[in-house]
């Protein structure tokens, strides 16, 4: 992807309010909570010891005999949908169903814990849709029984619109138990006049000239991603050595000199004080940067790639509504309806057609609105291209616990070291 100034206002709303609190609540359940989550994850759900989906008629056999109940518990992090609900109101006039939305979710490593008692006891956790992100929980939750596993016959509007993208993403593969809700990637911001050039690979951050000025994440699957990418590996596909491969190579980063220090969310004031010239960021913090302060701040999908993380509708495995929660995920891959929370949320979009009936929205709108509608469906940050999504990898996909200590042990001594 072409870098991208952040001076495109189509993030103006949803991006910049949410993802200060959204990246930093990834990076505390990303590692912080790691060690908790995986200690609660000693206890599979339902009293299994594999994920619903070792069995082969797991969907038939969790769907059979389940129908609309017209009630819908709805957890979701905050400030991820318009205050007024539209979409809501328009779902439950289209099916009847009367939806309950909380914002409930603000860490993924809490959230687990908060629900994995009752999940494993086989109590109902309250709600009958939770969107969790790709994060070590995902697998955390699929692995311990916890997700129920979707039927994709009830779900035409997904396999009729959603992206290629998003039907075929290592962390949930034939998305057995999840469809995406929206999207965000991590790249690099930079200052330009402080830089005197374009960043546009990765190799610019183990780049001499910039020596003590380039600021890297705390956060094991970002750092452990970018320590990939730079030596060409797809981190979906790599295996330990490869993790090893990419330690070193970021060790040599450090050794050098190069590295200022690793950052959770304190990256963004490093960049604003000028203690850094150029650091893996993510995009939205950067814009709310450079509207709040009036900085001029740069963000790019560097050449060799960039993380994609996704956060996904998911139903827990006891939810009492599992029919009307499958129902409202169908519903939010409506072009309509995926336009309009687009508009609101401006992260990246599922659902490509969308962007056509965004500019629909805008021609008949005017002013300050028509200038934000056309802003979003122009967006590459929203609505990427296929070449753009090609160059974007998801965190790397772990089949096991002991998988996510690995990659944790390789990785955690070049931060804290």
């Amino acid at each position: 992807m072409s870098a991208s100034n952040l001076s495109d206002p189509s993030l103006l709303r949803g991006l910049t309010q949410r993802r200060f609190g959204r990246r930093d609540a990834l990076r505390l359940s990303g590692l912080a909570a790691l060690g908790g989550a995986l200690a609660a994850c000693g206890v599979q759900g339902q009293g299994t010891q594999a994920p619903v989906s070792a069995e082969p008629d797991a969907v038939a056999k969790f769907w059979n005999g389940k129908v609309k109940n017209g009630t819908l518990n709805f957890a979701n992090w905050p400030l991820y949908m318009d205050p007024k609900q539209p979409e809501i109101k328009k779902f439950t006039q289209k099916t009847g169903i009367k939806v309950k939305y909380s914002e409930v979710i603000q860490e993924m490593g809490p959230w687990f814990a908060k629900v994995q008692p009752q999940l494993s006891a086989g109590q109902s956790i309250g709600y009958d849709l939770m969107v969790i992100t790709n994060s070590f929980q995902f697998t955390q939750f699929r692995d311990s029984g916890f997700l129920a596993p979707l039927d994709h016959a009830k779900l035409p509007n997904y396999a009729k619109n959603a992206g290629a993208a998003y039907k075929k993403e290592a962390f949930d593969p034939g998305n057995a138990y999840s469809i995406p809700w929206a999207s965000g990637m991590t790249g690099i911001a930079y200052d330009f006049k402080k830089t005197g050039r374009e960043i546009t690979k990765l190799a610019d951050l183990w780049d001499p000239k910039f020596k003590g000025k380039v600021g890297m994440f705390s956060d094991i699957q970002e750092l452990g991603n970018f320590g990939l990418m730079a030596l060409g590996i797809d981190p979906a596909k790599s295996n330990v050595d490869d993790w090893n491969k990419a330690a070193e190579h970021l060790k040599k980063q450090k050794e050098a000199g190069i590295v200022r220090n690793y950052y959770d969310q304190s990256y963004i004031d490093a960049l604003g004080s000028g203690e850094v010239w150029l650091t893996q960021a993510w995009s939205g913090d950067i814009f709310q940067k450079n509207i709040s302060d009036g900085t001029d701040f740069r963000f790019v999908i560097p050449e060799e790639g960039g993380t994609i993380w996704t956060d996904n509708m998911t139903i827990p495995i006891t939810a009492q509504n599992p029919v009307d929660a499958l129902m409202m995920m169908d519903f939010f891959y409506e072009i309509e309806n995926a336009a309009t929370l687009a508009e609101y949320i401006n992260y990246v979009c599922p659902v490509p057609a969308a962007q056509p009936v965004i500019r629909s929205h805008a021609g008949k709108a005017s002013g300050d609105d028509k200038d934000a509608l056309l802003a979003v469906a122009d967006s590459k940050l929203v609505f990427p291209t296929s070449a753009e999504y090609e160059n974007l990898h998801y965190y790397v996909a772990f089949e096991a616990t002991s998988e996510q200590q690995k990659f944790q042990k390789t990785f955690e001594p070049i931060v804290l070291g």
